[in-house]
């Protein structure tokens, strides 16, 4: 990764999206940070000032093209250039068996965690492909390569997100452009913990029960920390990781090993 570039981190407001904003902004990377949520965009525009970088906060709505386009359009006027872009925002969708999905929560969650994945995707490239670098990070999940129950929607948004990972660093290598994705497995935090008590109540368990499953599916017996995930984007923005193109890493405490 070079000094003094640029990086947009989509759903940088909080969770996995605020520790790499973090992470970056440590490695001298100034952040544009698109989020919904216009509060959380601030609390970490301050944590990566604090950190000596310039932070961007940018109000975008992931499932909206529009919004999208506007979001990269200021992030160029602003900082001339976008050398990494970081795809983290993504939304846990409904609990629920498949016929029990509306398609409205269908269309919601795809359109959040593989549509907006698309939109950003295709407002930098040109710009980099002129520039002759990027770096490109996806962050999908262990569960982009095994199904979860009762979670298809979900399921399905990071399966296709695994694929456009793969298919368009084959499409963009040649510019200097390296496309992978890192793939969380249960992340420590507010996040997995509704999840938790939503599969709890979908399966008649306890919360208690539903975690512990969780924890003992992986090699570690424990959580991942959101700091782990940042650290392996990081790595993968670095100049060290320079022939890893197209590659779904996986940060799931051995929850999956393939």
């Amino acid at each position: 990764m070079r000094r003094n570039s640029t990086a947009i981190v989509t759903g940088g407001g909080r969770g996995i999206g605020r520790a790499i904003c973090e992470e970056l902004a440590d490695e001298g990377v100034d952040i544009v940070i698109a989020d919904i949520d216009a509060e959380q965009m601030a609390e970490t525009a301050a944590l990566v000032e604090a950190a000596g970088q310039d932070a961007y906060p940018i109000q975008t709505d992931l499932s909206d093209f529009d919004s999208v386009r506007d979001c990269v359009d200021q992030a160029y006027a602003s900082c001339g250039s976008v050398e990494v872009l970081v795809n983290n925002a993504g939304i846990a969708g409904p609990t629920a068996a498949c016929e029990d999905v509306a398609p409205e929560e269908w269309d919601q969650t795809l359109n959040v965690n593989l549509r907006g994945v698309f939109y950003m995707c295709r407002e930098v490239l040109p710009a980099m492909k002129d520039a002759g670098y990027g770096r490109i990070v996806n962050i999908a999940s262990v569960t982009g390569k095994r199904p979860l129950v009762n979670r298809t929607p979900y399921a399905t948004a990071k399966m296709g997100l695994i694929g456009f990972t793969r298919t368009l660093a084959a499409e963009v290598g040649g510019h200097d452009i390296n496309v992978n994705a890192v793939c969380p497995g249960s992340v420590d935090g507010p996040r997995i913990r509704q999840v938790f008590e939503r599969q709890a109540e979908a399966t008649n368990r306890s919360f208690e029960e539903v975690e512990t499953e969780v924890k003992n599916q992986s090699a570690r017996g424990e959580l991942v920390d959101k700091a782990e995930v940042a650290n392996t984007v990081r790595y993968l923005c670095s100049a060290d990781a320079r022939q890893i193109t197209g590659q779904d890493l996986n940060v799931s405490a051995g929850k999956v090993m393939y």
